[in-house]
């Protein structure tokens, strides 16, 4: 938290994109009385408009001139804040300067970034600073990646409670999901899709599993760990069955969960072993679904890596910026069931449950939710700053407002 009084509590930043709008909108109908809430953008006319569509609620709400393009901007916004939400993508193009501003000026700062390669440019130029100032910088509080970082967090906390050992072999299944993706997070594929083909480097820190890891050489060596692997049921818990496809967005959850465990000095465990799947049913037929979703990933990057295909697939994907209709964001829902199983033989598992379009309106309850965390926590938060994740900033002062929130996170113990 920042020593000196600043003018608002909360600037949400990017508030005229369709994901700010919708968080703001969630701001302005559940902030605590006596927090101080700003709209910025580049755009004051458009800033006014979102403004009064938020209604009376928002309409003393300031609003902030600030881009990207100008440092100077963000240095005031920064400066005149407790904590900055920013929607505002892709971050590897439009990010790093906000985080350096915030990291210098002591402010918290929260996003919903999805993108490997400028998380670790973001601690690499900005940890320390942080450290130094105390802002928390707190990437991926989104659908990407609060059900993964905290539900691994309630898994440790059930088996720290029993006192049943350190967690191993864990798995994170998307059992049931409806919603669509965003332009936002495809525009960010395409991004990264760019780098690492112009950039052998970056290539390889995108496929390491210790990416996001505060000192990789400090990593437990325990053998391959495939974001891209078809997983039997039966292997991840006895009562599971049908084969499993690799989830989407694994290759950057699973190193956020796994900068968690090494950012508090692997409570998790030196065996922990961690992956993600998702659930394409229990037909005799799911080891074909599940192969087909496997090739239909790898298919799309490819298609995105060539200009030809790209082209194509621009006309259809959806573009940074649009969203779906509010119906089909209330239509919307996921279900995802964690599984560990513990030094001391013992399982557990976590259900973590939404209404509510997972990359929309899910999304915009989990980030406005962890930036009200970072304003009203207090000492129940994480006391130091430094580039951090949602379960290492948040821990259960997250889990328990998104209960309040309706969201379903429960924990038990297997036989």
């Amino acid at each position: 938290m920042t020593a000196a009084p600043r003018e608002f509590d909360i600037v949400v930043y990017g508030a005229t994109g369709f994901v700010g709008r919708l968080t703001a909108a969630y701001l302005a109908e559940h902030l605590p009385s006596g927090l101080k809430v700003a709209l910025a953008g580049r755009s004051r006319t458009r800033l006014e408009q979102v403004r009064a569509e938020l209604g009376a609620a928002a309409a003393d709400w300031p609003l902030v001139e600030a881009d990207a393009g100008r440092p100077e901007s963000l240095a005031a916004l920064a400066a005149s804040t407790r904590i900055v939400l920013t929607t505002v993508g892709p971050y590897a193009k439009f990010g790093l300067p906000l985080v350096q501003a915030c990291a210098e000026a002591g402010t918290d700062y929260v996003d919903l970034t999805g993108e490997v390669l400028f998380h670790r440019e973001s601690i690499d130029r900005f940890d320390e600073v942080a450290h130094r100032t105390g802002a928390r910088i707190v990437h991926s509080c989104g659908f990407d990646s609060i059900p993964s970082d905290l539900g691994v967090h309630a898994l440790y906390r059930a088996a720290q409670a029993d006192d049943a050992g350190e967690l191993t072999d864990t798995t994170l299944v998307v059992t049931a999901f409806r919603g669509g993706i965003s332009g936002g997070t495809i525009d960010s594929l395409r991004n990264q899709i760019d780098v690492v083909r112009k950039d052998p480097a970056q290539r390889k820190v995108a496929a390491r599993p210790y990416s996001l890891s505060p000192d990789v050489s400090q990593e437990p060596q325990l053998g391959r760990q495939n974001d891209l692997a078809l997983v039997d049921g039966k292997t991840i818990a006895p009562e599971l069955s049908g084969w499993k496809a690799p989830f989407v967005m694994a290759s950057y959850n699973t190193r956020i969960v796994r900068r968690s465990n090494a950012l508090t000095g692997w409570d998790y465990g030196k065996s922990f072993r961690y992956r993600e799947v998702m659930s394409v049913g229990t037909s005799p037929v799911s080891p074909v679904l599940a192969g087909g979703v496997a090739a239909g990933l790898g298919a799309l990057v490819l298609g995105l890596s060539f200009p030809p295909t790209r082209f194509l697939l621009d006309k259809v994907l959806p573009a940074p910026g649009e969203g779906p209709s509010e119906s089909s964001r209330e239509r919307g829902f996921f279900t995802i069931d964690l599984y560990t199983t513990t030094t001391t033989g013992a399982r557990y598992t976590t259900r973590f449950a939404a209404q509510g379009d997972p990359g929309y309106k899910a999304t915009a309850v989990m980030l406005g939710e962890s930036a009200l965390s970072l304003a009203v926590g207090g000492s129940a938060l994480h006391a130091g700053g430094g580039v951090l994740t949602p379960a290492v900033a948040f821990g259960d002062v997250l889990t328990d407002r998104l209960r309040a929130a309706g969201f379903e996170i429960t924990t038990r113990r297997l036989p």
